[in-house]
């Protein structure tokens, strides 16, 4: 963890424990203790606990990075019910409003302290149990969501069959080091929309910048959950939302959709919505290139630095392959090469005998020519999914989805000579990602208002693609995944449902 981070951390606890001191100083008095006491920063939590007789080792959770945050508001409540406090509302007001609560205590209220003998003769009510574990379960699942692991279900076939639909998955939040939220103030548990809702699920009256504890980076071939980058303004329709992007809305409706321009002038129905990078939806793919690598794709297979990456053992693709000429038996086919005629995954194409388009993952394409089965197995470049053009849409780079770049994917403190060329690769990570005011004007390039004829990057860049390379929309489409949207590193499936749970899929790592 950087310095000046960790002296964030430190500080934000110094002003809990220090902030209740003005209320906290006539109730020490009360209690016994030195006013003085009061002032110093968790001296003051250490004479607290010893007030009211509970134990002292709380005071040195305090210390604890971000999880003593939540340890200081248990020490306050529990100084509260030495005053005889203990409806829920002043628990509360004590826990989150400490600052005001304490002084309207000790100045309005006036309290008798009664120490632990009183806490001892009140007898809580048996709802108020069940609220206070129900808020203790909140924090602890938070910290866990937060700096442990988060549970995450596949819900599209991007990644087959690598990960499956409804696929059941925990990502690792250690992989690449706890990301602080950039928006702390929202509802636990729910990701960016209230269910059944168009209301937010957050509020942005606290905005934080980019912080990363213990940061580690992804590796090539890592699958990787991270938030959409292309998902920061998205309308807010069951039929849009990231499957169907914003920005992808507003280049169909400049070529002249008129489809995509009723949904554009039509802000009841479609509402515009704009979110932080934490609360973009979050998406899985593998990642293919990082920081400083040149990625490019011939023929639907990627290269990376030159060199030919091979696809992942589950990863499917769609082929044209020509067989010995021997009749498919689709028990066969089913049980030796996973695929299944009445799903579609292979199908005669009628161009020539003993052709086929087939879906197939890479074990399976090599287990079909080590049988003889298969004469030859090309990939179907013709193959068409519903996505349109690809990164970065401009008139200069005539790229399409099987044959892309090359690319050079931006690294932090590396720097890139502005041009045409590179203009319309970097523009949304100059502008967007970094927070610059970037423009380009009567042939010059203008940086915060300053011309510039270079630029050097502040985060690293990464590539991601999905397994499922035909079916994916993916870095192709809508490029860069910057470091500050990186959520973690898939790890396990512990559950798995097709019409009934898929027993052979739980607890298998994610490779």
């Amino acid at each position: 963890m950087p310095l000046e981070h960790l002296f964030i951390v430190y500080l934000i606890s110094v002003l809990l424990v220090i902030l209740p001191s003005f209320g906290l100083a006539k109730l020490f008095v009360k209690a016994g203790a030195p006013a003085w006491k009061a002032y110093v920063p968790f001296y003051n939590t250490w004479v607290m606990q010893e007030l009211v007789q509970r134990p002292k080792h709380w005071v040195f959770w305090q210390f604890i990075p971000v999880v003593g945050w939540f340890i200081t508001p248990g020490i306050f409540i529990e100084f509260a019910k030495g005053f005889g406090r203990f409806s829920f509302g002043e628990h509360t007001m004590a826990a989150l409003l400490a600052p005001f609560y304490f002084p309207w205590l000790a100045y309005r209220v006036d309290p008798r302290f009664t120490g632990r003998e009183g806490v001892k003769k009140h007898k809580k009510r048996s709802w108020r149990e069940w609220v206070d574990a129900a808020i203790f379960a909140i924090v602890a699942a938070t910290l866990i969501r937060t700096f442990v692991f988060e549970a995450y279900t596949i819900p599209s076939p991007s990644m087959e069959k690598t990960l499956l639909v409804r696929d059941f998955l925990f990502v690792s939040k250690f992989s690449y080091g706890p990301r602080i939220p950039n928006t702390p103030l929202s509802i636990p548990f729910i990701h960016n929309y209230i269910p059944g809702t168009k209301w937010k699920s957050y509020t942005e009256a606290i905005k934080l910048p980019y912080i990363r504890w213990f940061a580690g980076k992804p590796k090539r071939n890592d699958v990787v959950v991270f938030n959409f980058p292309a998902g920061d303004t998205v309308i807010h329709h069951r039929d849009f939302e990231s499957a169907n992007p914003y920005y992808d809305v507003v280049r169909r409706a400049k070529m002249g959709s008129r489809d995509d321009m009723m949904v554009l002038n039509d802000p009841v129905n479609y509402p515009i919505v704009v979110h932080p990078p934490d609360k973009t939806d979050n998406y899985i793919k593998r990642c293919v290139g990082v920081a400083g690598d040149t990625i490019e794709i011939r023929g639907g297979m990627v290269y990376t630095n030159g060199q030919l990456q091979p696809l992942p053992p589950h990863a499917q693709m769609h082929y044209i392959v020509v067989t010995s000429g021997q009749a498919l038996d689709q028990d066969i086919m089913k049980e030796e090469y996973e695929l299944d005629f009445d799903r579609g995954d292979y199908g005669y194409t009628g161009k020539r005998q003993n052709e086929y388009s087939m879906f197939l993952t890479a074990n399976a394409r090599e287990k079909m020519l080590q049988s003889g089965l298969a004469v030859s197995i090309a990939v179907d470049t013709n193959y068409q999914v519903g996505y349109g053009g690809v990164f970065p849409y401009d008139n200069i780079h005539r790229w399409s989805r099987e044959n892309f770049g090359p690319l050079w994917i931006p690294k932090k403190g590396a720097t890139v000579q502005l041009n045409d060329t590179s203009y319309s690769l970097y523009e949304r990570v100059i502008r967007v990602y970094e927070q610059n005011d970037f423009q380009k004007r009567g042939g010059q390039f203008f940086l915060n208002g300053r011309p510039v004829t270079d630029y050097t990057f502040k985060m690293d860049y990464y590539w991601m693609m999905g397994d499922n390379r035909q079916g994916s929309q993916d870095s192709r489409y809508w490029g860069f995944v910057p470091e500050d949207r990186i959520v973690g590193k898939a790890w396990l499936i512990w559950f798995s449902w097709e019409n009934g749970p898929r027993w052979k899929r739980l607890f298998k790592t994610v490779k």
